[in-house]
């Protein structure tokens, strides 16, 4: 059975009309946290893993070459999608537009395209599947039935808003657990651009920007950097692809995962917001504090 079938036999959810995301969803309040990169990484892993995303990055991705300015630029694309208000509309339909061209023909001659259809929705059920990840080890508390279905309720108008198509949407989130358990199992592969984003991450590239002479000072303050994002990103990873990818996890690195979840769950909260929060989400959710106030002010006005 491939993924698509899977999908296409379950009832397509109802869609709501494309529209900003707004406060008062878990999305807005958790997508913006600096937690969320530690997730991030498993959620590309599984995508280079997906065969046509795997030949499309290869080719065009500059994850190899400049994978700082590579995962900054993603990581403030991400960001625009929630907290950018019609901006994050047209940031996704930027997107769109820039991998309408992203298209390649691998080895075997087969033909690729960065807009087909399971490959696009594949993008977004990878950051799902991270988002309830991060809920588990790295929030005071995994999210409940209930709230993994609410949260997959918000997903949906990101799914929307990227013009997803609605054969490849699960109906609900159980439906969704079953779909990707499926793909992880019977469609994703341990490519090598999948081996090779491990080696990037592991031992992260000095920017563009700066001067060699630096370069030694880059890679003795980024390693420890580095060892954490790979050990996140490996440990929140299905064992399934693990195991296709030959990576070893035991039960000593699953229990450090959780002290260190443990750790980081009750830490960050404590942050200022301005560091707990990466910069778009953080002055979105001052905007909109600002603009709660003068609405206050306006109601409250001698009239």
């Amino acid at each position: 059975m491939t993924a698509s079938v899977a999908v296409e036999k379950a009832s397509a959810p109802k869609l709501p009309p494309r529209r900003p995301f707004h406060p008062g969803t878990r999305m807005w309040d958790e997508t913006g946290l600096i937690t969320f990169s530690l997730t991030a990484g498993s959620a590309f892993l599984l995508q280079t893993m997906e065969p046509t995303i795997s030949a499309v990055v290869d080719e065009h991705s500059t994850f190899r070459t400049d994978p700082m300015g590579r995962a900054l630029r993603s990581l403030s694309s991400v960001m625009m999608w929630v907290y950018a208000g019609e901006e994050g509309i047209a940031e996704a339909d930027r997107l769109r537009s820039m991998h309408a061209t992203l298209n390649t023909v691998d080895a075997s001659g087969h033909k690729h395209q960065a807009l087909n259809s399971f490959a696009w929705a594949w993008v977004l059920h990878t950051g799902t599947y991270a988002f309830t990840k991060n809920a588990k080890y790295f929030s005071k508390r995994p999210m409940t039935d209930a709230e993994k279905q609410e949260y997959y309720e918000e997903g949906l108008q990101l799914m929307r808003n990227f013009s997803v198509a609605p054969k490849e949407i699960p109906a609900d989130y159980k439906a969704f657990e079953k779909f990707f358990d499926d793909v992880v199992e019977n469609h994703l592969q341990a490519t090598g651009t999948a081996r090779d984003y491990l080696r990037t991450i592991r031992a992260v590239a000095p920017p563009k920007t700066l001067p060699k002479i630096l370069h030694p000072a880059w890679k003795i303050a980024s390693a420890p950097v580095g060892r954490m994002q790979y050990f996140c990103t490996v440990g929140t990873t299905p064992e399934v692809a693990r195991r296709k990818l030959g990576l070893e996890w035991t039960e000593a690195d699953e229990r450090k995962l959780i002290i260190l979840g443990w750790f980081l769950a009750r830490l960050v909260p404590l942050l200022p917001e301005r560091l707990r929060y990466f910069p778009i989400a953080y002055e979105a959710r001052k905007v909109e504090r600002d603009r709660q106030r003068l609405r206050k002010v306006i109601q409250t006005r001698p009239i």
